[in-house]
């Protein structure tokens, strides 16, 4: 019979819908979504029946694997747990959003282990596993009540244009799929840029919706220096640990972001666009460094999603960024080891600055051995 089309745009209570394509993917039958990209149509991932009859719907070949829709960036650690820090990276600043991942699936104790053997043939015939984190609608909200991951593909057939509307779906895939959730064109209509991931590179496999010049530039590791008004304390550290970074990896400060690294600073409490304090410009300006042309900046959920090392001044500032963003815990860190504040200048006299500027150049050299891992690869490449 042919398939059941909701519209989304009309639809009284939005949670009805959901609930009825949870149930249907229980039941082993095919689901039409909604994304980004383009239409895809899924089958619970725990039902190896419902993902036989994807397979034969889609007329897709044997050994072209199919992707794993999951809630979150943070669910990705569950199926593969030794993401190495380039994935973790990506799927930090990728997803939610128009991105596939493709990463090995060597975790003996991952979720993907979990799945039918049969399921597992088809997401993981060559040894990795592809994630895709879509961004909110309609699949969003079915993987959050959904026991497991979703296996999830464009709704067409193999060699066929992609679906962007859910006519297109219907005319495309007919009574194979069992019901079609309509919210109307795709966003992008063109498909997810699907990634494979490795230790210390990457290699673009479908260049879709985010272009490769684009994916290359988030692999780059940022280091962000926190304080409150960011016009003296984070300020001088982001001068200092690029000066600390620069000597690592024998090159010119200029050259930073060529070898793939992004230094920057915010303030919990900072007032865009503020000159930073005349005393530490000229400590600054003592130790060789030009401080004159910052600005002042907001801390930013963004900034703390993308930071790989997030170096704070105090522990309030530590404890603010922990408390708004949990997920950041295991990148946010006092900068001087020994957990000792670095207590604001502001309003203090020149000798004051110095010693706060000696402070924060002990820390940054300490914190850089965080990065160590990322500094060798990078002389390597």
């Amino acid at each position: 019979m042919p398939p059941v089309v909701i519209d989304l745009r009309k639809a009284e209570d939005i949670r009805d819908v959901v609930h009825r394509a949870v149930q249907a993917l229980v039941e082993g039958k095919l689901v039409a979504f909604p994304t980004e990209t383009v239409y895809g149509v899924g089958a619970s991932a725990c039902h190896s029946g419902a993902v036989a009859h994807l397979m034969a719907a889609k007329e897709r070949p044997q050994g072209v694997p199919f992707a794993l829709a999951i809630k979150s960036a943070q669910e990705a650690a569950d199926y593969l747990p030794e993401m190495n820090s380039l994935a973790r990276r990506l799927a930090r600043r990728c997803w939610p959003g128009p991105v596939t991942l493709v990463l090995d699936d060597a975790h003996e104790q991952g979720l993907a282990t979990q799945l039918p053997e049969s399921v597992r043939r088809v997401v993981c015939p060559n040894g990795t596993l592809g994630l895709r984190v879509a961004a909110g609608g309609a699949l969003s909200e079915v993987l959050q009540m959904l026991a497991g991951p979703i296996v999830l593909t464009s709704a067409n057939r193999s060699g066929s244009p992609d679906a962007v509307t859910a006519a297109q779906v219907v005319e495309a895939l007919g009574d194979n799929v069992a019901l079609v959730l309509d919210d109307g064109p795709c966003r992008y209509g063109q498909p997810s840029s699907v990634v494979r991931v490795y230790s210390d590179h990457l290699e673009v496999l479908r260049e879709g919706v985010v272009a490769e010049s684009t994916l290359r530039r988030l692999t780059s590791v940022l280091v962000l220096l926190v304080c409150t008004g960011n016009t003296c304390r984070s300020p001088m550290a982001e001068l200092l640990i690029r000066r600390e970074l620069a000597r690592r990896l024998n090159c010119d400060e200029q050259n930073l972001e060529e070898h793939g690294i992004l230094v920057q600073s915010a303030g919990i409490a900072a007032a865009m666009g503020s000159p930073p304090s005349a005393e530490a410009v000229q400590v600054m300006q003592e130790l060789g460094m030009d401080l004159r042309g910052h600005e002042s900046r907001t801390l930013t959920e963004q900034l703390v999603r993308h930071a790989d090392l997030i170096l704070t001044m105090t522990s309030d500032h530590c404890d603010t960024i922990v408390a708004h963003w949990p997920e950041a815990a295991d990148r946010t860190h006092l900068i001087l080891k020994d957990s000792t504040n670095v207590a604001d200048p502001i309003g203090q006299s020149i000798d004051v600055y110095r010693q706060c500027a000696e402070q924060i150049r002990q820390g940054t050299a300490q914190q850089v051995e965080r990065l160590s891992d990322e500094l060798k690869s990078m002389r390597s490449t």
